[in-house]
């Protein structure tokens, strides 16, 4: 099968999602309202609440959620064949993502910028509240340890992105300081923002940097997880309009064009799809499909991480409640074609059969390298582009993905750190809440091995954890549409698929865990299932409530309004 007739498929689907699908949500369902007061308003504070234009506020949304998951899930599940990745991240991404980030947008909206961990305490329950605040923690301490890996592993291996990677933050504190503080219109920063990144990317690919090894008795890798992590604190104490803001958006332009590069080299390259549709031959060892597809890929078909993003940075930035639909529904898309773009270059992107066996020799073969190699020979064969260059666009756009996922992951492990400590009794400022966020994904980066790999030491849960809190925020918008008096059908459906699916794969890999006596994750893994089945509980107990005859107009309660 050509390549070309999966992207178009792919992408003409994804389109045709957002024109009516969204419509019919932002409509009928939440009824957006442009003169709704929206927190970035009532709470406008110049650190976290800053009304934001909402092609800004959508590069902030789209390159937070879109981490190296939506390329690292699809490039390991083609191993099962492109054909069942292809239609759960097109379908997923209609029908499951754009739902619940839109949702969770809304949500957090309609209720003064809380996160969903809050947002669960006021619809669902204490015990709920408290349990879902510990997937969320488990989930970002994931994140942030695990993405520090990837990054520091890319910024090694691919040396030509350090120049063009560290490069970008200078360029967005310059567009930062011309939106905001001089008052320059979008147009000419970004332009010039992308121009500069590209001219970044070419300075790279002729002076690649490479640390010495060692370096002040550290890898280089463990000495790029420490730098990493140290701008992911700096720049989570920062007002989101100095760095956040801009660094999300113009990196959202440099990625979109990217893409836009990527999907004309297919289109010029016409490659041949060499993995087959459904793989019956996988490798020994390879686990089942089911459940195990549709955790491998969260990111890029639906992902409880772009809940607590839209709810946790998102919706305190939003100007108008309308946007919200561009904003969530279409970050999701984004993070769709992504993911398309990642399935293409993981069966496209080489020769032969045999040549694509070979990186898929095994269950996790695949990964952000089959991403770049695969894609680096689409570019070269489409677009006649260099070798070294190809790689390090590629590797850049990975890292840039990753790195802002980290800023805002970071950000939002401090929110949950400040939002535990005020349902202790006791207050904790922005300072201290950043230092305990730093210290938590710190110890587990460094206490599992000297070289700063520890995080991927619990990322195997990653996978079931996310989409567990997916459910879990569709859990929370469904409450909310009831006691609205609304019809919850569209967001009940993804939430029992993906309920049904998680639980399923929580089980098999506590199977697992045991009979490699692996009692950490075993441990973990139990904890997790254990809170995920009792917030569905009371889920299901506040939905049977249904409306509530104290609610409000919007749907809160007048409790809740002060």
């Amino acid at each position: 099968m050509n390549a070309i007739v999966l992207m178009l498929i792919g992408l003409g689907v994804m389109a045709l999602g957002y024109a009516f699908y969204s419509k019919f949500l932002a409509e009928k369902i939440y009824r957006l309202q442009a003169d709704y007061p929206t927190p970035a308003h009532t709470m406008r504070d110049g650190v976290d609440y800053v009304p934001t234009n909402r092609f800004v506020l959508w590069g902030h949304h789209f390159t937070s959620v879109a981490g190296a998951a939506p390329i690292v899930g699809p490039a390991i599940a083609v191993i099962w064949g492109w054909l069942p990745a292809f239609l759960w991240v097109t379908l997923g991404t209609i029908f499951f993502a754009g739902v619940h980030d839109f949702g969770a947008l809304w949500a957090s909206v309609r209720n003064r910028g809380k996160s969903m961990g809050m947002l669960s305490g006021s619809y669902i329950g204490r015990r709920g509240r408290n349990l879902f605040l510990v997937v969320i923690f488990l989930l970002l301490l994931m994140v942030n340890a695990a993405f520090a890996v990837v990054i520091a592993n890319l910024l090694v291996s691919t040396p030509t992105s350090v120049i063009p990677v560290w490069g970008a933050i200078l360029v967005a504190l310059v567009i930062g300081q011309l939106i905001y503080r001089w008052k320059v219109g979008l147009l000419w920063p970004s332009i010039g923002g992308v121009i500069v990144l590209y001219a970044l990317i070419l300075i790279g690919n002729s002076y690649p940097i490479v640390l010495p090894d060692p370096i002040l008795g550290m890898t280089p890798r463990s000495a790029w997880i420490v730098l990493l992590f140290l701008y992911a604190g700096i720049a989570s104490l920062l007002p989101v309009w100095v760095l956040l803001q801009p660094r999300d958006y113009i990196n959202g332009l440099q990625l979109f064009v990217g893409l836009g590069i990527l999907y004309v080299a297919v289109l010029l390259a016409s490659p041949t799809i060499v993995a087959p549709p459904i793989n019956h031959a996988v490798p020994e060892g390879t686990p089942g499909i089911m459940p195990l597809l549709f955790v491998t890929i969260a990111c890029g078909a639906i992902s409880g991480f772009h809940g607590m993003v839209a709810s946790g940075t998102t919706s305190k930035q939003l100007d108008k409640e309308t946007d919200a639909r561009f904003v969530g529904y279409f970050g999701a898309i984004g993070e769709g074609m992504l993911s398309l773009a990642a399935i293409i270059c993981c069966t496209a992107g080489f020769a032969t059969l045999v040549d694509w066996q070979a990186v898929y020799a095994q269950f996790g073969g695949g990964g952000v390298g089959a991403f770049v190699n695969g894609g680096d020979a689409l570019l070269i064969e489409g677009l006649g582009m260099p070798e070294q260059l190809g790689a390090t666009l590629l590797a850049t756009m990975a890292i840039l993905f990753a790195a802002t996922t980290m800023d805002t992951g970071l950000r939002l492990q401090r929110f949950v750190v400040q939002e535990a400590a005020e349902l202790a009794g006791f207050k904790v400022g922005t300072f201290l809440g950043t230092v305990v966020a730093l210290a938590v994904c710190m110890a587990l980066a460094f206490g599992a091995g000297s070289d700063g790999s520890g995080g991927m030491v619990i990322w195997p849960l990653f996978g079931t954890t996310n989409q567990l809190l997916a459910a879990l925020t569709l859990a929370v918008v469904s409450v909310i549409l009831i006691r609205k008096g609304r019809n919850p059908v569209f967001t009940l459906v993804p939430l029992a698929f993906l309920l049904v699916m998680s639980v399923y794969a929580l089980i098999v890999q506590l199977g697992t865990f045991k009979a490699q006596e692996n009692w950490l994750l075993f441990g973990m893994d139990l904890v997790i299932l254990v809170a995920a089945l009792w917030v569905s509980f009371e889920a299901v107990l506040a939905m049977r409530q249904g409306r509530d005859p104290n609610a409000a107009p919007d749907g809160t309660l007048e409790s809740e309004r002060a």
